[in-house]
């Protein structure tokens, strides 16, 4: 059966009330719902959602011939089919879930629903009225030093992954995703030193969420453009929509359309960056591996290339950083420079703790969060923010 890396057990959702049996029984089920009450979706699609919602109970099974992404699903799951969808890799068995549900409300077309987003409640984010308030009142030039501001940004880019929609989804309370929260393993001084140094290159952010979480990683990247004019940045998002919340390039433009109608900073950086994207200074890529069912040890050639040839990656959220390490089970102190260290270029990890993987925690701090917070893993309430190599 396929395994996330070499040399650890990938994690499965055998376990009952665990954090990954929690997904694939309660989690899966709710999004299929929240899908069907979002649009007005026909008969044959609802019944499709419906079959979908009976399928994830059993075994998992082929698609069906002449689907889309048939060839590729067959070849990654040559050991996975006729397993039951707890016994196979819970990493593989999210990805193929959403395929499935993009496949059920017509996504992949052709029809009337094709290309059509199921995932809509990441936009209505975006309707918020706070969001004028909270960035109308910032100043249009941050105060403090450039070292400062960095900081300042790379922590509201690693806290805006707090709570995506997928996570609300499992239940989790919003009082846990607005408490302040801790970094367990902070090199924020060491990463705003590297990006106030770091002033021609590339630059790539391998986004994780759309709504509010994109806006202060669009702010993070046009602070970076601004201090350094020599810099390129590239910005990598989901080729379609993906685990709920995930940013698309479509996502990506409505986020710079609300930035733009709102007064001040948030106007500002929005002219800013659309200036960027016309003159290829900002570059969006949407390769189809970041919606595969396996870890970046994994990665294609052409896109290894791609983050090979980058100074350094910032990546962001929870996804993403379980394929980083690899979604596997790891003692929680296993530094993050092991399982970094094939990657093939510098590396800073931006992540709010919502699931078991866990590495790079100091043996003391993890004692007192094993004696005094069970659920720490999972709560949301916790982050890191990791570099390898260091600078």
């Amino acid at each position: 059966m396929v395994t996330s890396t070499p040399d650890a057990r990938p994690i499965v959702s055998t376990e009952p009330e665990s954090f990954a049996w929690t997904v694939l029984t309660r989690r899966h089920p709710a999004i299929i719902d929240q899908v069907g009450a979002a649009h007005p979706y026909p008969p044959e699609i609802r019944r499709r959602l419906d079959a979908l919602r009976e399928q994830i109970t059993g075994t998992v099974q082929p698609l069906p011939d002449g689907t889309t992404g048939k060839a590729e699903w067959d070849r990654w799951g040559s050991e996975i089919y006729g397993h039951r969808w707890l016994d196979i890799p819970f990493l593989w068995a999210e990805s193929y879930f959403y395929h499935l549900l993009l496949d059920a409300v017509g996504y992949f077309g052709p029809g009337p629903w094709q290309g059509i987003d199921p995932f809509t409640r990441k936009r209505a984010e975006l309707a918020d009225s706070a969001l004028d308030t909270e960035l109308s009142a910032a100043p249009e030039q941050d105060a403090g030093a450039p070292g400062q501001r960095t900081a300042a940004l790379v922590r509201a880019a690693l806290w805006g992954n707090r709570a995506d929609l997928g996570f609300r989804l499992s239940g989790s309370s919003a009082a846990a995703h607005d408490a302040p929260g801790s970094i367990l393993e902070d090199h924020t001084a060491a990463v705003a030193d590297h990006l106030d140094a770091h002033s021609a290159g590339t630059i790539t952010l391998i986004a994780d969420n759309a709504g509010r979480e994109l806006i202060p990683d669009l702010l993070l990247i046009d602070h970076l453009l601004q201090l350094h004019p020599a810099l390129t940045v590239e910005l990598h998002l989901k080729p379609r929509p993906y685990y709920v919340s995930d940013a698309t390039t479509a996502d990506l433009l409505a986020t710079l359309e609300r930035l733009a109608r709102i007064p001040g900073r948030a106007r500002t950086a929005a002219a800013r960056l659309n200036a960027a994207l016309r003159t290829d200074r900002l570059r969006v890529r949407a390769h189809e591996f970041y919606c595969a069912p396996l870890s970046f040890h994994h990665l294609p050639g052409d896109l290894r290339a791609d983050l090979a040839g980058a100074d350094t990656v910032i990546l962001k959220g929870d996804l993403n950083y379980r394929r980083l390490v690899g979604d596997c089970h790891r003692p929680a102190t296993t530094p993050f420079t092991t399982v970094t260290e094939y990657f093939p270029t510098r590396v800073i990890a931006l992540r709010t703790l919502k699931c078991d993987v866990a590495v790079g925690i100091d043996a003391r701090v993890l004692s007192t969060l094993e004696s005094t917070e069970p659920g720490w893993r999972t709560s949301g309430s916790h982050g890191v923010v990791q570099m390898y190599p260091a600078a």
